[in-house]
């Protein structure tokens, strides 16, 4: 990685990889966006638009195609995992090549699945705590007062390359901070998303509705998935989650809730399902999580 101006790429640039590419090409990287063709050409005439409370208002100038065609520095995967395999076609291997790779998806699945598709590259874990959604090609609504990363350099790879990106994100105006577990980093994130996703969905709830009106049942659920963290290796308890939960913007909405109410499809394998393969892998029954993993596919249903 370039010691001063890595190249990045954004594999997906919506709410999530759109703020951060934005971030970076203001910060003057070179930044550039994977999309389909109609969304590419957008963002090479009209740049990304960022409406912030944070970072305010502005339009950062991008590179945009429809694959990844020379080598990068570091590359955010922020797709929803729903089109994760269909994306990943616009990345070929041999152009990755040992770049430096960061999904900022949803769920536990996709590591794996990014480690044997690229071997020579460095796949590290992250999260994202954000409230940012795409209202069009290009156009970014960013409407939580934080924006906050969590990196985790694999085991056995180098860390100076993450360290190196995250001083970028950082000088960019975001906040970022680097774990040694990953597999702990991405069980926080996970232990609070899945009750807060498959609630808010289930209820057309924000999280201040979720954490007073459905607060016997949030507490049923967070007893099961900390008891499966636990199990994982990932050691949390009820009372931690909780109080993030009544520390949260009350008018907090998933994204989850967000794609429902747009009749898009749910990441509802991702982070319910991966829950659920969790649990019965370390034989802790989740019948709490399922019975709501049921509810939410049902009204799904009946909503298409």
């Amino acid at each position: 990685m370039s010691p001063t101006n890595p190249r990045v790429a954004v594999l997906g640039p919506g709410g999530v990889g759109g703020l951060i590419g934005a971030l970076l090409a203001r910060d003057g990287h070179r930044v550039g966006c994977l999309a389909g063709e109609q969304t590419a050409a957008t963002l090479r005439q009209d740049g990304l638009r960022v409406e912030s409370t944070r970072y305010g208002n502005f339009t950062a100038a991008v590179e945009a195609d429809t694959c990844l065609r020379e080598p990068v520095d570091a590359l955010f995967v922020t797709v929803k995992q729903t089109a994760l395999d269909q994306a990943l076609e616009r990345v070929p291997a041999g152009i990755l090549g040992d770049a430096l790779v960061i999904p900022l998806l949803n769920g536990l699945d996709h590591l794996a699945v990014l480690r044997r598709r690229y071997p020579s590259a460095t796949v590290a874990a992250g999260t994202i705590k954000v409230e940012a959604t795409r209202t069009a090609p290009g156009h970014i609504v960013h409407t939580s007062p934080f924006a906050h990363l969590e990196l985790a350099a694999p085991p056995a790879r180098p860390a100076a390359p993450l360290d190196r990106l995250a001083d970028c994100l950082r000088q960019a105006g975001l906040g970022v901070t680097l774990r040694t577990d990953e597999t702990a980093m991405i069980w926080d994130k996970l232990a609070f998303l899945a009750p807060f996703a498959l609630l808010a969905t289930r209820y057309g709830a924000d999280l201040g509705a979720v954490r007073s009106e459905r607060r016997a049942e949030l507490v049923a659920v967070l007893d099961e998935i900390t008891t499966v963290a636990r199990a994982a290796g990932a050691p949390m308890t009820v009372e931690s989650l909780l109080s993030f939960f009544d520390g949260a913007p009350q008018t907090m909405k998933s994204s989850m809730q967000r794609d429902a109410e747009a009749g898009r499809p749910l990441e509802l394998d991702a982070i319910g399902g991966a829950v659920l393969r969790a649990g019965a892998t370390h034989g802790v029954e989740t019948p709490a999580m399922a019975r709501l993993v049921a509810e939410v596919a049902r009204t799904a249903h009946e909503v298409v």
